[in-house]
Formats: C-alpha cells, structure tokens, sequence
C-alpha cells in the first residue's frame, strides 16, 4: 500500500509532532531552527535546548489552527510527522541579517523587505529521507510563501552532498531547482543563492 504525503502549515501540527520530527537527539533536536533566528548578544551554545524548543513551538503556532502566523511546514506520511520546512519574511531571521554572509555576499538587497521570503531549513526523520519529501516540502514551502503574498522566495542549498549531516539542513540545488529556484549568486565556494520571483 502506498502512503499518502501530506504537508501542511506548521500551526495545525501539535508540538508532538514537532518533537516527533526532530526527535530527541542528534542536530536537528539540538537546533530547532534557531540558529538563524539568534537576537543580538545571543550565541547558540548559551541558549538552552528547552529555550529553542520552546521558541520554535511559539514561533509555529503548533497546535493553534487560528494562529495569525507560522514559520514552516510538517510533513506527514499518513498520520507520522516525518518532514519540516522552515519558510518566512527573509527579514525574520536577526541572525542571518546580522552575521551569516551567505545571502548577502555580492548582492545589493534590502535586508529589511519583508516580501521576500527565505526557506532556511529542510529536515526529514531518519527512515523516510531519499523518498523525495524534502523536494514535496520546498515545492509546499514556495506554494505557501506566494499564497501569502511573497513576491520572491530564496533558498541557500550547499553545492555537494560529501558534508556533514549537520550541513544538509539548507537543502541541495536539485531539491530547489525542482521547486522552480534559479540560482542567482555563489557566495562561497560550498553555497549558492536560489531564488524564484513570484510577481
């Protein structure tokens, strides 16, 4: 029997669902999807697990189907959270206007625009990856930045896949490329810039 893939905002999944995905040990149970959302004088390894966890889950709106907002989408493979997308205003994320030089590096970009929006993170559970659910989860992600009034949405995958675990969270080329990204500008040698206008 084939299961059935389905993705939705990340407020209609429970925080149970988020810990399911992310799991209780490894980097994604440690990041939480905040390393790019650090306030100025935070650091990564002073902000506790607890605080990450309890960030995201505010940050989602897990669990409140009326929240005005959320920041990703969860994967399911029937009724299993199996998949995560961090999606949202390119201008929430402090830490990556502030320090990360990826996005930015021989570009000329307002920093502050929020109708560009970024898909910082894509995490699938141990079990279900190379089943295509990160390309399902950044095709959603894109869907989802447009419907919300997005008039471009960015991406910054790593060029090769002969990396640490911890470095394919921002997704690889062909991932987004079947999303309809370009590339739009190398920052580093490892890293690249994706995009695709919306207007």
């Amino acid at each position: 029997m084939e299961e059935l893939l389905r993705i939705v905002p990340a407020n209609l999944a429970s925080p149970g669902d988020l810990d399911a995905v992310f799991g209780a040990r490894g980097v994604g149970a440690r990041c939480r999807c905040q390393r790019y959302r650090l306030a100025v004088g935070e650091s990564f390894g002073a902000t506790p697990v607890e605080e990450r966890i309890a960030r995201q889950i505010d940050q989602t709106g897990a669990g409140d189907p009326s929240a005005p907002s959320t920041n990703g989408m969860v994967a399911y493979l029937d009724d299993e959270a199996v998949g995560w997308a961090a999606v949202a205003p390119r201008s929430e994320h402090e830490g990556l206007l502030r320090v990360f030089s990826v996005p930015w590096a021989g570009r000329d970009e307002d920093r502050s625009d929020p109708s560009v929006w970024a898909i910082t993170c894509l995490f699938v559970r141990a079990g279900h990856r190379k089943r295509g659910i990160s390309r399902a989860l950044a095709a959603a992600a894109v869907r989802f930045a447009a419907e919300r009034g997005a008039r471009a949405v960015e991406a910054y995958p790593i060029i090769t896949t002969a990396v640490i675990d911890e470095e394919l969270h921002v997704g690889t080329v062909p991932t987004f490329a079947a999303a309809g990204m370009t590339q739009v500008s190398q920052p580093t040698k490892r890293r690249v810039v994706m995009r695709l206008e919306l207007d």
